[in-house]
């Protein structure tokens, strides 16, 4: 089986980072969405991502960002990849010039294959659950809402944890997962042990 990319997404600590790094992640995740408790300035998260080594992507989150807002972003912070959450259509996301990434909330009614070839031109599709507000608020949602085989990549989130990551990967097999609220002990703030853990547990799935 290929190996399961795995993305710890809100750092907003330099300790956070760094045990990720250390466990193994294949990319952090910055927020870029002021209402958020996981939100990093700009000027914060430029500090953040330079000692950033080699092969570990650097993801910028937006949610319904004026484009200006993202440009400005992209100016100050070394992204590689763009991930958005709110009601923007393709023709927003690709404006930018770099690869991107497309959040669906999924819920009953939702058509995740029309959704997924509205957006075909994302280099992923970001599963997370639907909640008042955007961001999946760490709820898990249910996977058999997802169809056996969609046009892009399919990267996990929505309550993923310690507990249920193993499953989640033996059962969707997607090319990534993507985690913040499991492997935290406080919004924003990561746990060096549930994210060796939770990296654990996907490798413990793949093998």
């Amino acid at each position: 089986m290929p190996r399961t990319r795995i993305k710890i997404c809100g750092i907003t600590r330099a300790e956070d980072r760094d045990a990720a790094i250390a466990a193994g992640v294949d990319a952090l995740g910055f927020v870029f969405y002021p209402p958020s408790q996981r939100y990093v300035a700009p000027e914060k998260a430029a500090q953040l991502v330079s000692p950033i080594p080699a092969f570990v992507t650097r993801v910028g989150l937006f949610v319904n960002a004026e484009p200006a807002t993202v440009h400005s972003v992209l100016a100050e912070v070394a992204l590689n990849v763009l991930q958005f959450h709110g009601d923007e259509d393709a023709a927003y996301c690709r404006q930018f010039g770099r690869p991107w990434i497309k959040a669906a909330r999924v819920r009953h009614g939702l058509d995740l294959l029309e959704y997924a070839r509205a957006f075909d031109g994302a280099c992923g599709l970001l599963l997370d659950a639907f909640v008042d507000g955007y961001g999946g608020g760490g709820k898990e949602f249910d996977w058999s809402l997802i169809p056996s085989s969609l046009p892009l990549p399919v990267i996990l989130s929505g309550g993923l944890q310690v507990s249920n990551i193993q499953q989640a990967v033996r059962v969707i097999r997607p090319w990534a997962v993507d985690v913040s609220s499991g492997v935290e002990v406080a919004k924003g703030i990561k746990d060096a042990e549930k994210i060796a853990q939770f990296i654990a547990g996907v490798r413990n799935a793949d093998a």
